[in-house]
């Protein structure tokens, strides 16, 4: 950060200018510096002459939101357009939004063969056409499907425009699978989630500017290094007691900020604590944004049955007392619900038993799933057990900063963190040790530093409990 000469008492803090009001200047408006980003986006979208344009967006920075605006000034331009998203959900959330924005606007949805390939909910929609074959669609404005299908794509005529959803995610081997099938495209995508999954190692092309398992972006900017980057600057989903560390961690060279203030937010139960370890957590990340239910130190199997039982009570205490949001979207509070609250873990099979642990407490209805599958979900609420929890040992899998970015930033008001005490000493005694290789872009900051950071964040929220 560096302080400007001119106006007197103005920061620079990336590429935005915040004003102290003894300036006598307004402070940070996230609402215009959004709408600032976004016109300079459509702007080199619309009237630019690269063949690319890349969008980096931090969580709940308005991802969708971009693709369909830019998707409609697109169609409203006469100018063809397809969509390339990464799973059918993505797809099929992308068709509703545009139905929603634009309910005269002619929609291709582009599915596969199987039996049950789109959202039934489309069926409704008669703007909408659905075709296995690309032939049906053809001629209308926007055609919307995921990269796996647009591969079998063949022998037509190419898009005047494409938009590629969650580039980052997207391996560069899917892209040039479909490349040929549009003329310009607008890339737009989080840089902090979880890289682009390959079942097949890639360490042989590592270093190589082909790496088949490299993300869509990173390939696209090694071989075109100067097309247009832009970012989105404001974070709609993070709150602001948790913008500034999900930032600091994981973006630290591409910062931003949230769009709201501490106290626009805020999380309260209708009943009392009753003392316990799961209670004071939640009245900590109540009141804090944060909360590290800490459990005793131990090495423990991967479904450790003391922290799935944590996790599930706090989660089962956390709708007992009643628990209520108030928030920028409505003035009215509204009840946290089993569907506003989310379980995070890092495997499938912790995911499982915590199903079990508070399907036995009666709890129906919260979403538990691994980081790879909350990915680009939003709740309330968070509980997340800790990747290293009760861990021997911190391997590449554990440490993955995308991993831990996806965990700790699906919230809006809290997010609690489950985890045995010693990580900090175990990420001490297991330095990343992965070997170096010529030509590959060190990934920063690597997760070992993103954990230690993470960490020492939350032990300020911290509540040592013995189950």
């Amino acid at each position: 950060m560096t302080r400007d000469s001119t106006p007197s008492g103005s920061l620079t803090f990336g590429s935005l200018t915040f004003t102290s009001p003894a300036s006598g200047a307004a402070v940070f408006d996230p609402s215009a510096e959004a709408a600032r980003a976004t016109a300079a986006i459509l702007e080199s979208t619309l009237h630019g002459t690269a063949r690319g344009v890349v969008v980096d967006s931090p969580p709940g920075a308005g991802k969708s939101t971009l693709v369909v605006r830019a998707a409609l000034e697109l169609a409203a331009a006469g100018r063809p357009l397809m969509v390339i998203a990464q799973t059918n959900a993505q797809v099929d959330d992308l068709v509703l939004r545009l139905a929603e924005k634009e309910p005269d606007l002619p929609v291709g949805r582009l599915h596969s063969n199987d039996t049950d390939p789109y959202d039934k909910a489309l069926d409704a929609l008669e703007q909408v056409r659905k075709s296995a074959k690309p032939a049906d669609l053809a001629g209308l404005p926007v055609v919307i499907s995921t990269a796996a299908k647009w591969a079998h794509v063949k022998n037509v005529e190419p898009w005047e425009h494409a938009i590629v959803d969650e580039a980052y995610q997207m391996r560069s081997d899917a892209l040039l699978a479909v490349a040929g099938l549009f003329q310009r495209a607008l890339f737009v995508g989080d840089p902090g989630q979880l890289d682009p999954f390959s079942v097949v190692g890639a360490e042989q092309w590592a270093g190589l500017s082909y790496d088949p398992s490299a993300s869509a972006v990173s390939t696209l900017l090694a071989h075109n290094p100067e097309l247009p980057q832009h970012r989105l600057p404001v974070s709609w989903r993070l709150p602001a007691s948790a913008a500034p560390l999900v930032s600091d961690a994981f973006y630290p060279y591409t910062r931003f900020r949230s769009g709201t203030d501490h106290g626009d937010r805020r999380l309260s139960f209708g009943v009392a604590s009753d003392g316990s370890g799961p209670d004071r957590v939640l009245d900590e990340a109540a009141e804090s944004g944060w909360g590290l239910l800490e459990l005793p130190a131990r090495h423990t199997p991967r479904t450790d049955p003391e922290a799935v039982l944590a996790v599930a009570l706090v989660v089962r205490r956390m709708l007992d007392r009643g628990g209520v949001t108030v928030g920028e979207r409505s003035p009215d509070p509204a009840p946290l619900t089993a569907e506003r609250i989310a379980v995070g873990t890092a495997h499938r099979d912790q995911a499982a038993a915590i199903r079990a642990a508070l399907a036995e407490l009666g709890v129906t209805g919260v979403t538990v799933d691994t980081a790879n599958r909350l990915q680009g979900r939003e709740y309330d609420v968070t509980v997340v057990l800790h990747p290293l929890s009760g861990r021997p040992d911190a391997t590449a899998f554990h440490l993955e900063t995308g991993r831990l970015c996806v965990l700790a930033s699906r919230h809006r008001h809290a997010c609690v963190v489950v985890c045995r005490a010693g990580v900090a000493e175990l990420l001490d005694e297991h330095p990343s040790t992965e070997p170096v290789q010529l030509g590959v872009t060190m990934k920063f900051p690597d997760g070992w530093e993103a954990n230690h950071a993470v960490l020492s964040h939350l032990t300020e929220h911290r509540v040592s409990w013995t189950p």
